[in-house]
């Protein structure tokens, strides 16, 4: 599936045209209207409607004293007596899980003893990383291994790779561990059947196929084989059937897997299309297949982190998976990862191609105030960044104040960015073109990026049908959403159905905890004694302990409620979340960019970030590639089969399943009763209108004709009654509808025909 062809490839980042700012699609057009970001400053401006945002740990202030007189002759100052109540209400404060006087009294010395004991396991742990990373360079990296694994690092394109990471794997003797079926994360046996008989169905099918054509097979015996198939492939194409997807298939060798697995991927690839293309199904099987297929295999999705300009090694990922025909339909993004997710999600292929390469550094101008200029605007306001100028700047990345709706409506691509409101209570949201339609893409991106101290919380802004911008949901203000959720699965999950994460992970306080002990994706475990653990059995189990001891202690002072919340924020979830995924990326920083962490790239640093993150995921894409085999050929049976909807309206766009059930029902019901009725009066006439409406097709699908109807029906002449004509009949200018079938039979031939997929 990933595609090394050259020719689809982009600039290479170190060519003279990657830094040609010229060649960049768009690059003098701002997008952005003065309009939208006056609208966008006067929601700002606005009384924050959400009480519940106040900040409970901070002093709280005096109400104000309101004096008055008993009346107008009475002086002011008079001394008047109270009334004694008879009981007392206790004395509580705002912040209630904070009070008592043992919590008060052993708050601090915990807090000390705790982060004492985390600073002694954080030297711990770094010692001894330091001890595994010198037993890789002195014991596994040596001679013509070492030569191999610069050669592999060295590589500019993901054919070059391929060719290095294959030599490698000889010289380790990895293919003979290809060849062994046997695994014990995985069962090898059940795969083996499975793909057997596989194998026989589909060959039988596609004979059968071809002795239909020639008319030499019984009918019965020619569906028998596609039943078969059919049914054995819904029994195994799920998410990691009997651990054939499992990452560790993945990371004993530098380039693919286990023989028997890839033979399984290609073999149920071709057994899909043939189910696909065979006319021994009906449409109806083929919908209803395809449907179960993608309810139990999953979608993938590509999760960007935040990290400030570290996640400018996001546009290497990017690329690489780009340049292999591997990008997903899913993207999400958060903090700095929204702004690179929303570029990908709102350019075309042929556009992303062209703009992934150095020159982009021309148009990445957020941190271009000097320190005398950000330190006045911090002594103000707070922050350090100004919300205004960052929305004009991020604009043009959205392509101006494009919509989540508007942005899948072009690309097709489902972009989702993760938000934190500003108030304590409230849940975290992921905006996309579900949940948030309207809403304006960089005002998301800018409330992602908002952290404390650097930018203030923002509003969202939606856009009307007029293209005027207003505040959403209430004008409530939105912050970083890696304060929460950096890699939002579970939202993801039950939005899209996303079973298969890739995760890039740029987060610079998270960077060293990154560690597998027994190799991961593309990069397996190998020193002189064979296969086993980085830095032996006691480095890889010290380090876990330590990362282990580490998690536990941050969560007994988050559940103790010890932290402090500087800022009115409880800090914990930047450590405690989940930060990785099915496959994760994480691109190899350098010392230099931390000093860098709140400046913009120049196109030499852009450079080496892009070349850097195109080298961390070429390991990752074959596995990506098996992955996107299975799940576009699914997909691409959805689209084939699934049935026509109306773009511009009509009964199956206005009433859902259970109100044409229900329709379908009384309509039976009424019928029955209206023949065996004696009197012969007809039911009331029955139309269905066209109607316009906000769902939208995908790109791309075929856009059939509305259902639309419109009949009456006459009444049931008495026996024996002479044939009568009426004066309308017989009137040439009165045009009547034509005699057509009843409500029920005309409901019940559409219902079966357009059962939703």
């Amino acid at each position: 599936m990933a595609d090394v062809n050259k020719e689809t490839d982009g600039p290479p980042p170190y060519s003279p045209a990657a830094f040609d700012s010229t060649l960049l699609p768009d690059y003098n057009n701002d997008f952005i209207t003065e309009e939208a970001l006056t609208e966008f400053a006067k929601a700002l401006a606005a009384p924050d409607n959400s009480p519940s945002a106040d900040d409970l740990s901070l002093p709280q202030a005096e109400p104000r004293k309101f004096i008055t007189a008993l009346n107008d002759w009475r002086p002011v100052h008079q001394r008047v007596r109270r009334r004694r109540k008879s009981k007392k209400p206790p004395r509580r404060g705002k912040d209630e899980t904070r009070e008592g006087f043992v919590y008060t009294l052993l708050k601090w010395p915990l807090l000390i003893i705790v982060f004492g004991w985390l600073l002694f396991l954080g030297i711990a742990y770094t010692f001894t990383r330091l001890y595994i990373y010198l037993y890789e360079q002195g014991i596994t990296w040596r001679g013509r291994r070492q030569k191999l694994r610069k050669r592999l690092q060295s590589a500019a394109t993901y054919e070059e790779w391929i060719s290095g990471a294959k030599e490698l794997d000889r010289y380790l003797g990895n293919d003979r561990w290809k060849d062994t079926d046997e695994y014990a994360y995985y069962d090898s046996k059940t795969i083996r059947r499975v793909l057997n008989q596989m194998a026989k169905l589909r060959q039988r099918a596609e004979l059968d196929e071809n002795g239909t054509s020639h008319g030499k097979t019984p009918a019965d015996q020619q569906s028998k084989a596609v039943e078969e198939l059919r049914g054995l492939l819904e029994a195994c194409m799920k998410n990691n059937f009997v651990g054939f997807e499992n990452p560790r298939l993945y990371s004993e060798t530098y380039y693919g897997t286990k023989d028997l697995v890839q033979e399984f991927v290609d073999e149920a690839e071709r057994s899909l299309n043939c189910l696909l293309q065979t006319s021994q199904l009906d449409q109806d099987a083929k919908r209803n297949m395809f449907k179960h297929l993608s309810t139990n295999f999953g979608r993938t999705a590509l999760c960007l982190s935040g990290g400030a300009t570290f996640a400018y090694y996001h546009f290497g990922v990017a690329k690489a998976l780009l340049d292999a025909a591997l990008m997903p339909e899913v993207i999400t993004g958060t903090s700095g990862g929204a702004l690179v997710a929303a570029l990908l999600t709102t350019r075309t292929d042929d556009e992303l191609k062209k703009l992934l390469v150095p020159a982009l550094a021309n148009r990445i101008t957020a941190c271009h105030d000097d320190v005398l200029t950000w330190a006045k605007r911090w002594y103000k306001t707070g922050a350090r960044f100004d919300s205004v100028d960052w929305a004009r700047r991020c604009a043009w990345f959205t392509r101006g104040s494009m919509t989540f709706r508007e942005a899948y409506n072009r690309t097709g691509r489902i972009l989702n960015v993760s938000c934190v409101p500003s108030d304590p209570h409230s849940p975290t949201i992921l905006a996309n073109y579900l949940t948030a339609p309207d809403c304006v893409i960089w005002s998301a991106v800018l409330a992602s990026a908002a952290v404390p101290g650097i930018l203030n919380p923002v509003v969202l802004m939606k856009k009307q049908k007029d293209g005027k911008l207003v505040p959403y949901s209430f004008g409530h203000k939105w912050k970083d959403g890696s304060l929460r959720t950096d890699i939002p699965l579970k939202a993801l999950n039950l939005h899209f159905n996303v079973r298969f994460s890739i995760v890039s992970q740029v987060n610079p306080h998270i960077n060293l905890f990154f560690f597998s002990s027994r190799g991961s994706v593309g990069r397996p475990v190998t020193h002189r004694r064979g296969r086993g653990w980085r830095g032996g059995f006691l480095g890889s189990a010290i380090e876990q302990y330590l990362k282990l001891d580490l998690t536990k202690w941050l969560k007994v002072l988050r559940h103790l409620e010890l932290l402090p919340r500087p800022l009115g924020q409880d800090w914990s979830e930047i450590w405690l979340q989940r930060f990785s995924g099915t496959i994760t990326i994480w691109p190899k920083s350098i010392p230099s960019d931390f000093p860098n962490i709140l400046s913009d790239p120049s196109p030499q640093r852009l450079a080496r970030m892009i070349h850097v993150g195109q080298q961390s995921a070429f390991p990752k894409l074959k596995f990506i590639a098996n992955r996107a085999k299975l799940e576009h050929a699914i997909q691409q049976g959805r689209r084939q089969t699934r049935p026509s909807r109306a773009a511009d309206g009509g009964l199956a766009n206005i009433l859902s399943e259970d109100d044409l059930r229900g329709l379908l029902k009384r309509t039976k019901s009424d019928y029955e009763n209206s023949t065996n009725d004696a009197s012969g009066l007809a039911p009331p006439v029955f139309s269905g209108s066209e109607s316009s409406s906000s769902a939208s097709p995908r790109p791309g699908s075929p856009v059939p004709n509305a259902l639309g109807f419109s009949f009456t029906r006459k009444p049931k002449p008495r026996a024996g009654a002479p044939a009568r004509l009426t004066p309308a009949a017989t009137d040439p200018h009165n045009q009547h509808a034509p005699d057509s079938p009843s409500l029920s039979q005309r409901l019940s031939g559409w219902w079966s025909a357009r059962k939703s997929p």
